[in-house]
């Protein structure tokens, strides 16, 4: 039961709260789970489509949200009068929450308003006692969590299904029109053969890194309970599960249960992935010969075959009994899943039907994975597609200059080896974030320490000699320019292979800026040529700045520091004869201290991790050490090449 409005705690798990660029009126959904504390809030959800249209919305959303989700409440940008704004919001939501649900019933839920003053941004919370409440409970205790990520995975854990489905119905070549209502049974047949009694349901880890996996769990319809409120299922401790398999709890396919793993994030949670299977060939205690119906059509007809692929993702706490997940989770998901594919392909059932695909995201900021529907008739760079990820990023509070929804940064749930962490190094020897764990800057002052703004995402380390290339000597802006391409392959704004010197040449010829003779040559290049070969190959434009000296170096660090906490992308420094790639800076505006993270493009030596920050070819370098020298000569002319990220989504 829920706690009383008096005592109730509302718990924010979610790192932002308030999304980004809201206007007054902006309505915000609070999502919550069944499976947490009452008024636990675990993300939160723009409300996209205005007025608002509570359909649409609620289909969006059935789409979007895993089941072992829900929403929970509202926020709403509002003005002085709180409580006013906070109970609109709260009309909203179980408006919302009646359209999510089947039969619309009356919501007596208790259920969360928020609202957020435009001009300060102060936040209140209310509790909504039931659906006729005129007056809403303020909430005294508002408790915001850290290491939220870790609360939702080690006490929960992803079940994942995938279902193809060919599905042929037939309608009478006379009467076009009955297709719809013909293929509409045809989907609630399918939905119906979910609960059968002689439905199988196979469970098994994803992970099979340990000799020590459970054997697959099977489940049969003739065993669920279905209707039942999973949240009200009694959960039990796993030394009580015994070895009925209708007691099985989720846990015992949960291999970090059985492990210290550390576990923060929806990529390396504890998976189950769930199959179905139809069984028609059960004992039957008398045989029998092998029947066949035949049921002619009365006119002529027409036969169509639509290919669905059913793909859901759901939430379950560990200690939720299995069958209860599958039969109150997964099933739900894949009927929702099945309506919500309908409601795409009617407009062209006796058209060629739309290309579908579903695909999983953990974008950063949403502790939760969050489920899409993409056609893949159109490119990821036409319009309508880009159109489709700027509604999501709208909706998630997620920039709209960062690629975070498009299928190369999709989830990967295939059966996990225990080399996930390396499967985007499969097939490359080169080194990726070699900053990681080096030792900090040094640059602080008596009354606080300095902020790091440093490169935000990977990238790989290219340097002299690399792929049996002698570079020595005159390479090192090629293999910056490397690094810097690596780092927009890794954030997929790009597709195409880092490119190797003589590619680099031959695009500089093909633009005009040099002869033939530069292509196989040894020339050096530098911040001018990068920017020609990034504009080129990828699109990207570049801002370079120019110095006379390095002197002036340091006094550019607050400028430097804002490109890595807006655009965060690699930066190559050009001198004389050397580049080196510039990873972030330190800065301390109280005493002026500065350091530069550098990564050294001139090191010879193997892909040594240990060897390469000991060597110093990967650290920071003070504007001015203890011994007054500078790592940037003042006599020596330099210029920066800072790439800027593309405005795509």
């Amino acid at each position: 039961m829920a706690p009383s409005s008096e005592t109730a705690t509302v718990r924010v798990l979610c790192p932002k709260l308030v999304l980004s660029a809201n206007q007054p009126g902006t309505l915000q959904w609070l999502i919550g789970s069944p499976f947490f504390p009452p008024f636990t809030v675990v993300s939160t959800f723009r409300c996209v489509h205005q007025s608002p249209d509570f359909e649409q919305e609620s289909d969006d959303l059935r789409k979007l949200l895993p089941k072992g989700f829900e929403v929970i409440g509202a926020l709403i940008i509002g003005d002085s009068d709180a409580e006013k704004s906070a109970l609109e919001a709260v009309k909203a939501a179980r408006r919302l929450r009646k359209h999510l649900s089947e039969g619309g019933e009356l919501d007596d839920e208790k259920i969360v308003g928020a609202s957020c003053d435009a001009r300060t941004g102060t936040i209140q919370f209310f509790i909504s006692k039931t659906e006729n409440s005129t007056k809403l409970e303020p909430v005294a205790s508002v408790v915001y969590e850290d290491k939220s990520g870790k609360y939702l995975w080690e006490n929960g854990c992803l079940l994942h299904c995938e279902l193809p489905i060919k599905l042929p119905f037939y309608f009478p070549a006379s009467s076009p029109s009955d297709s719809k209502e013909m293929f509409s049974d045809a989907i609630d047949s399918v939905i119906t053969q979910f609960k059968e009694p002689n439905v199988v349901y196979i469970a098994e880890t994803l992970k099979k890194a340990s000799g020590d996996v459970p054997k697959p769990v099977v489940l049969r319809g003739k065993d669920f309970g279905f209707g039942a409120d999973a949240s009200n299922i009694n959960r039990l401790p796993a030394a009580e599960q015994g070895s009925d398999v209708k007691m099985l709890l989720c846990s015992h396919l949960c291999m970090n249960s059985k492990t210290a793993a550390v576990v923060n994030s929806a990529e390396n949670a504890d998976k189950i992935h769930v199959s179905v299977l139809l069984n028609r060939s059960e004992k039957s205690p008398a045989s029998g010969a092998p029947v066949a119906e035949y049921f002619p059509a009365m006119e002529e007809a027409r036969l169509i075959v639509v290919d669905l692929s059913l793909d859901v993702l759901t939430y379950a706490p560990k200690e939720l009994p299995l069958m209860h997940a599958v039969s109150n989770l997964v099933i739900p998901a894949l009927v929702d899943q099945l309506h919500s594919l309908k409601k795409i392909i009617l407009p062209y059932l006796l058209m060629e039907h739309p290309k579908l695909h579903i695909y999983h995201f953990n974008p950063p900021g949403v502790l939760h994975p969050i489920t899409t529907i993409y056609e893949l008739n159109y490119g990821e760079t036409e319009m309508k597609q880009v159109d489709v990820r700027k509604s999501l990023h709208l909706r998630l509070g997620l920039p709209l200059d960062r690629p975070l929804l498009r299928t190369a940064n999709a989830l990967d749930l295939s059966v996990n080896d225990g080399s996930r962490s390396n499967i985007k190094k499969r097939g490359s020897t080169l080194l990726k974030d070699v900053h990681i764990g080096i030792p900090s800057s040094g640059v602080f002052n008596a009354v606080s320490e300095g902020v790091a703004s440093l490169i935000q995402g990977s990238y790989e380390y290219y340097h002299y000699l690399q792929d049996g290339f002698d570079d020595s000597g005159w390479g090192c802006a090629y293999r910056s320019l490397q690094t810097i391409i690596s780092w927009f392959r890794l954030q997929h704004y790009t597709s195409i292979s880092v490119p190797p010197h003589r590619e680099i040449q031959q695009t500089l010829v093909e633009i005009g800026d040099k002869d033939p003779s530069f292509t196989g040559s040894r020339e050096w290049i530098g911040a001018i040529e990068l920017s020609f070969v990034l504009d080129k190959l990828l699109g990207v434009s570049c801002k370079i700045m120019n110095f006379r000296s390095g002197s002036e170096l340091p006094e550019k660090c607050r400028e430097l520091a804002m490109h890595f906490e807006t655009q965060g992308t690699p930066i190559m420094i050009g001198g004389g004869v050397l580049a080196y790639t510039l990873l972030g800076v330190d800065y301390d505006e109280g005493s002026g201290d500065c350091a530069f993270l550098i990564l050294d493009p001139h090191y010879t030596g193997s892909e040594d991790h240990k060897k390469i920050v000991n060597g110093g070819w990967c650290g920071w370098k003070k504007a001015v050490d203890s011994k007054g020298k500078s790592f940037f000569l003042h006599n020596k002319f330099y210029n920066l090449l800072l790439p800027q990220r593309p405005n795509m989504v």
